[in-house]
This record gives structure tokens, C-alpha cells and sequence, in this order.
């Protein structure tokens, strides 16, 4: 009897706790729920979206391969719109700018790299993106533009990178000083066992014998 009692009173302190946080304690599992339908379908999305893009990323390299232009603009295009917070579409637009360079078409290799400076998701690709243009700018001897592109210090992954193409731009206008500094801090920032610090010791050596 006493068992029954004890059962009936935890029976209605259940009933008293769930009239008062019932609907709260259904609002939270039902917003739980739907943040995890949300991730999920999220994920899949995602999944989805990186498996069409590899489809198209491979027709850029095809096209690549094969020269074709028309199919390396085409394939590009539809990845830097339509899947263009994709890896795929990052590597895409460093692909086409090599292979525009190939075909002596800067303006479009630059604006490939452009595009990749604005919109990367990885901060790697904006860094190499900012190499690279600085070079070509440098090709064109807008060397104010190529050095306010690699003004600010970059990680040390990229610092060496940074630095030996300052050293670039600077020597170009025979401003030896200040290149023979860049090539200095790229040097340093290279690992001991670096074949670049063969390059770098020679773009010094030659500095010193101008």
C-alpha cells in the first residue's frame, strides 16, 4: 500500500513537473532536432556540391591538357559560379592562370588570380594568388602595384615566398639595397636543407658582383 502511495506521488510530481516545463523541454528537442536535420542536410549538400565540382574540375584539367581554351574558360567559369566556396574551384582558378600565362594571356591569368585574392576560402590560395600576380605585374613592370600586394607580412610558410619576390621587383628597378634585404629575409626563412637557398644565394651573388 505504502509502495502505491510513494508510485502515485511520484506519478503526480511528474505530471505537476511536466505542466509546467512540458512545452518548454518540447521546444528545446524540437529546435535540437531541427539544428541536427539542419547539419545534416548541410553536410550532404556539401558533399554533393564537392562532387559535382570534381566532375568539372577534371574537365579543366582535360582542357588543360589538351590546349583547349575554350573548354579551360567553360569549365572554369562554371566552377568559380557555381561551386565557388569549393577547394575545387580555388585550385581551378590557380590552374587556368597558369594555363592562360602559357597562352600569353595575362589579362585573363590575372583575373583568375584576382578572383582568387577576393574569394579564396583558404588563406593559402590567397597568398600564392598574391605571388603569382605579383609576378606578372612585374612582367609589366607595374611595380608599385606588385609590392603594395605583398605590403603585409604573410605566415611564416610564406614568408620566404614573399620576400624573395619583393627582392624580385626591387632589383628590376635597380633599387640593389632594398633587394638585396628581401633576399636576405628570404634566405633566413628558408629551412637549412631548401634547394630555393641555392636560387636565393645566387640572385645575392649577383648583386654583389654588379
Amino acid at each position: 500500500m505504502a509502495y502505491d502511495l510513494e508510485e502515485q506521488e511520484q506519478l503526480a510530481n511528474l505530471k505537476a513537473f511536466w505542466a509546467k516545463y512540458g512545452n518548454a523541454i518540447t521546444a528545446v528537442i524540437t529546435i535540437l532536432a531541427l539544428v541536427f536535420a539542419g547539419y545534416r542536410a548541410w553536410d550532404y549538400y556539401q558533399q554533393r556540391q564537392a562532387a559535382q565540382a570534381s566532375v568539372v574540375y577534371d574537365a579543366l584539367l582535360d582542357g588543360v591538357k589538351k590546349q583547349d581554351m575554350a573548354k579551360v574558360k567553360e569549365a572554369t567559369s562554371e566552377l568559380l559560379d557555381k561551386y565557388k566556396r569549393t577547394t575545387y574551384a580555388q585550385m581551378a582558378a590557380l590552374v587556368a592562370a597558369k594555363a592562360y600565362v602559357t597562352v600569353a594571356d595575362t589579362r585573363a591569368a590575372k583575373a583568375q588570380l584576382e578572383w582568387l585574392i577576393g574569394h579564396a576560402q583558404d588563406e593559402s590560395f590567397t597568398h600564392i594568388a598574391r605571388i603569382r600576380l605579383a609576378g606578372l605585374l612585374l612582367d609589366e613592370k607595374a611595380f608599385e602595384d606588385a609590392l603594395k600586394l605583398l605590403q603585409k607580412d604573410p605566415p611564416a610558410a610564406f614568408m620566404a615566398q614573399y620576400a624573395d619576390r619583393r627582392g624580385d621587383i626591387y632589383l628590376a628597378q635597380n633599387k640593389l639595397a632594398e633587394a638585396k634585404a628581401e633576399f636576405n629575409k628570404a634566405y633566413e626563412a628558408l629551412d637549412a636543407e631548401s634547394p630555393l637557398r641555392n636560387v636565393i644565394e645566387l640572385k645575392r651573388d649577383a648583386i654583389h658582383a654588379s
